[in-house]
């Protein structure tokens, strides 16, 4: 599978006031992650609530019913593991779960919004792609780019495809201290089409 061709399934548009964006999800690799996100999302739990932390060329995170970073709950009730796989990557518009360390997942998410890959970053991507690293992961962040630093330390479960101008115009709102946002991108509503 490669994730930013993948178009066909489990779709989420997440709608705010800034406009919408919809992702294509990935039951088969994050399986848990989906299941939390699609049903938390159906049950309106997303509904208000606000990006809180935004930084330009890096992501936008959201899914905190606090506000704060510090919040959220799974819809087991507690955290959740993380699901790593050789075919989900934190490219360009990836939707990812945020944590606070290792299987620590629960309702917060972000969405990458870096536009390159550091170079330094994608030298020794290359070096590895040579002791068989996939050579497709290395190709995908040089053209289209991401984090790779955050692969296999946070659950990807979803890539964006319809909406990139929304992602930008979010990703370019005035912050304060602390990455908040001057004034509130609020997600209205999360609509998931199977």
């Amino acid at each position: 599978m490669n994730q930013l061709e993948l178009k066909t399934g489990t779709k989420a548009v997440i709608k705010t006031n800034l406009g919408d964006m919809t992702f294509i999800l990935f039951p088969e690799i994050a399986p848990m992650a989906v299941e939390n996100f699609t049903k938390l999302s159906a049950n309106g739990y997303y509904d208000g609530l606000i990006f809180h932390r935004i930084i330009k060329d890096f992501m936008i995170q959201g899914g905190d019913p606090t506000g704060t970073g510090m919040g959220g709950q799974s819809i087991w009730g507690h955290p959740f593991k993380d699901e790593f796989s050789e075919e989900a990557h934190n490219y360009y518009g990836a939707l990812s779960m945020a944590n606070s360390g290792p299987n620590t997942n629960v309702s917060q998410f972000f969405i990458v919004h870096a536009n390159t890959a550091p170079p330094q970053m994608l030298n020794q991507m290359e070096k590895l792609s040579e002791q068989g690293y996939p050579e497709e992961c290395v190709e995908n962040y040089r053209r289209v780019g991401g984090t790779p630093w955050l692969d296999f330390h946070h659950t990807v479960f979803g890539q964006l495809i319809e909406g990139k101008e929304t992602l930008e115009k979010i990703a370019c709102v005035e912050t304060e201290p602390g990455d908040r946002p001057v004034n509130d991108v609020i997600i209205d509503t999360i609509e998931i089409i199977a």
